[in-house]
């Protein structure tokens, strides 16, 4: 059914141009294959938080994957220097600065390019990307919104590049092993999967609208997201908590666990209903401009009766399962269950107290006779891409677009149940709701020129 969909909206793309407001795209050919001893250069849009690491990885890799990154850009001149600084230091080379991402896509020598943006820019700037003939990877939520995430696949099939979406735990072996074993029937048939997300998470205030700082292109890194004063309680970081640029916390660290429930449940299609509720405790809005929940469940039903379950927990709170997990993941199956920490898991039988399997990194923690060997994940998902690019095969990705669509999808449409305060039926062939021109209108937004998201990419 998936399939059949995908094809038929394909079909109906039609052709479009490459120029992007104002931005001209002298690309490589689209069908261009980097030889073995080819450099992959890159281009870092976005260098705080997440960025800096997505740096670090990069500069680990400089050798055995012979990258280089060539440039950094970010709307915030202010992080050049530190970063810069950070790049000469671990490899030598001191990496070129830009502000405008635009200018980036269109230096013919990038190969491509690693997103590490706010959610509200990581569609538009795949898209561009793309049409630019840049290889995309970028961060998780893969989008803002479910519509722009549909985007994002179109224009990475239509011009064929590759785009890894960050869900790194598809990379890391221990995971992987757990996915195995559940797919193996280990536990029996897993029937629901529950995802965990308990960050406590304090107010970070409030604050009057006031002028940007110097140095920051404000105009550029609201982009696509509605028209606001500039406050900075809304700006860095604090994007994440509120609707128009971020997706809370439960669309924030938890794509990383709903993408592991969802590949342990071993669904590759949209759930058929979905129910969220929750609210902001702890924290008075007179004290904190957050617009998102800070505690959050979510409850998601598959066609065939299987349950996905996640809740957020952004106030002191214990852990879940014998782990003690905060961030992770259990899966029920009818012989027995398995958590999953980190890549640290452990999968028990029916009622018994020790487990009968567990990863390498539980094993001095148990006796077990039949214990999986496995090593914990670093840079391999920054690997993975590089080597997908060079062999110009998205099917070697780890985490395609389309698989980090669909679990940002789950969060996505989590929120929409919770602003609505109801339960939604989703028919996942139409990537629409049933019955809910209301909820409908929140699979996507209006953009702002000249950053606007296409129809037709």
């Amino acid at each position: 059914m998936t399939e059949r969909r995908d094809f038929i909206k394909k079909s109906l793309l039609g052709s479009a141009g490459l120029a992007v407001a104002g931005m001209t795209m002298s690309a490589k050919s689209y069908g261009n294959i980097l030889g073995a001893n080819d450099r992959i250069q890159i281009g870092m849009i976005g260098i705080r938080g997440q960025g800096t690491n997505h740096i670090n990885q990069y500069c680990k890799l400089k050798d055995s994957r012979n990258v280089v990154i060539k440039t950094l850009c970010d709307t915030d001149e202010n992080t050049w220097a530190e970063k810069v600084k950070l790049v000469k230091d671990s490899v030598g080379d001191k990496p070129n600065t830009e502000w405008d991402m635009r200018k980036v896509l269109d230096d013919p020598e990038i190969d491509a390019v690693s997103f590490a943006t706010p959610n509200h820019w990581h569609a538009l700037g795949t898209i561009w990307a793309c049409q630019a003939g840049k290889h995309v990877y970028v961060e998780k939520p893969a989008s803002h919104n479910v519509f722009e995430g549909r985007k994002m696949i179109e224009a990475a099939r239509k011009y064929n590049r590759v785009v890894q979406v960050g869900f790194q735990n598809r990379s890391i072996e221990n995971v992987q092993d757990a996915m195995k074993f559940l797919h193996e029937g280990n536990i029996g048939e897993v029937y629901m999967a529950r995802g965990l997300c308990y960050k406590p998470r304090n107010s970070f205030g409030i604050a009057k609208d006031s002028a940007p700082p110097e140095g920051l292109h404000y105009d550029m890194w609201l982009g696509p997201a509605p028209y606001r004063a500039y406050n900075e309680k809304k700006g860095h970081y604090n994007w994440h908590w509120h609707w128009d640029t971020g997706n809370g916390d439960t669309g924030n660290q938890g794509p990383h666990q709903f993408d592991v429930a969802r590949w342990g449940l071993n669904k590759n299609e949209h759930p058929v209903s979905v129910f969220s509720s929750g609210a902001i405790y702890g924290i008075s809005p007179k004290e904190c401009s957050q617009e998102t929940p800070n505690t959050q469940t979510s409850i998601f039903k598959y066609e065939d009766g299987k349950t996905l379950e996640f809740e957020t927990r952004g106030r002191y709170t214990n852990g879940e399962s014998s782990l003690g997990t905060k961030i992770g993941n259990i899966f029920y199956g009818t012989d027995g269950y398995l958590e999953l920490d980190g890549g640290t898991w452990k999968a028990f039988r029916t009622d018994e107290k020790e487990p009968f399997a567990t990863s390498q990194m539980a094993k001095s923690e148990v006796s077990s006779s039949n214990v999986l060997v496995a090593a914990p994940g670093g840079a391999e998902h920054y690997a993975n891409f590089l080597d997908s690019v060079r062999a110009g095969n998205n099917e070697r990705l780890n985490c395609d677009i389309r698989e980090g669509y669909y679990s940002s999808a789950l969060p996505q449409i989590a929120n929409i149940s919770y602003r609505l305060e109801r339960g939604l039926k989703f028919m996942g062939e139409y990537e629409k709701f049933a019955n809910d021109t209301e909820a409908d209108t929140m699979l996507t937004r209006p953009s702002r020129p000249p950053y606007v998201v296409p129809d037709q990419v």
